[in-house]
């Protein structure tokens, strides 16, 4: 038997002032997408801000279902919209930001298995990394530089047709 590391790399920024300016629209678009999500049952409001390719900024946050999982997450409701509605430009980074309750104080948060996952189609159907952008423990935002680094064992289109 032989033991395997996996490592992922991730950026640190002490605030989100030391993102690019482009970037800090993002995680603001995505704060302000948390005040517009649906969420009755678990009162846990999540948004996300695409950035695409164009400049354009797409915003969703989850929407819940009392027959679940009928919900949405944010992240996939914004990913499947853009690749809708914009199926040819390129998605270069997405910012997830959520805050429990009616406040307005935000708390780190990584996107589930199934937004992953979803995200990763995107990443391979575009063959270009998307960016993700997080809140962090303590403050600052955390960043990949594509969403296969939170999959490092991945399955995608390749596994399906043994590319």
């Amino acid at each position: 038997m032989k033991k395997l590391q996996l490592q992922v790399n991730l950026t640190s920024y002490s605030s989100e002032n030391e993102l690019p300016e482009a970037e800090q629209k993002l995680v603001q678009q995505a704060k302000e997408a948390t005040y517009k999500s649906y969420a009755p049952y678990s009162n846990f409001h999540v948004g996300a801000a695409l950035l695409l390719e164009d400049g354009n900024i797409i915003t969703a946050n989850n929407q819940e279902n009392a027959a679940f999982p009928s919900g949405s997450c944010a992240e996939r409701s914004a990913i499947f919209w853009a690749g809708a509605n914009y199926p040819d430009i390129k998605i270069k980074s997405i910012a997830v930001l959520a805050r429990p309750g009616e406040g307005s104080v935000f708390q780190p948060v990584s996107p589930c298995g199934n937004c992953r996952q979803s995200m990763l189609e995107y990443e391979h159907r575009q063959k270009e990394p998307i960016r993700l952008l997080m809140l962090q423990p303590g403050g600052g935002i955390i960043a990949t530089e594509s969403i296969a680094d939170l999959l490092p064992v991945k399955f995608d289109a390749d596994d399906l047709f043994g590319k």
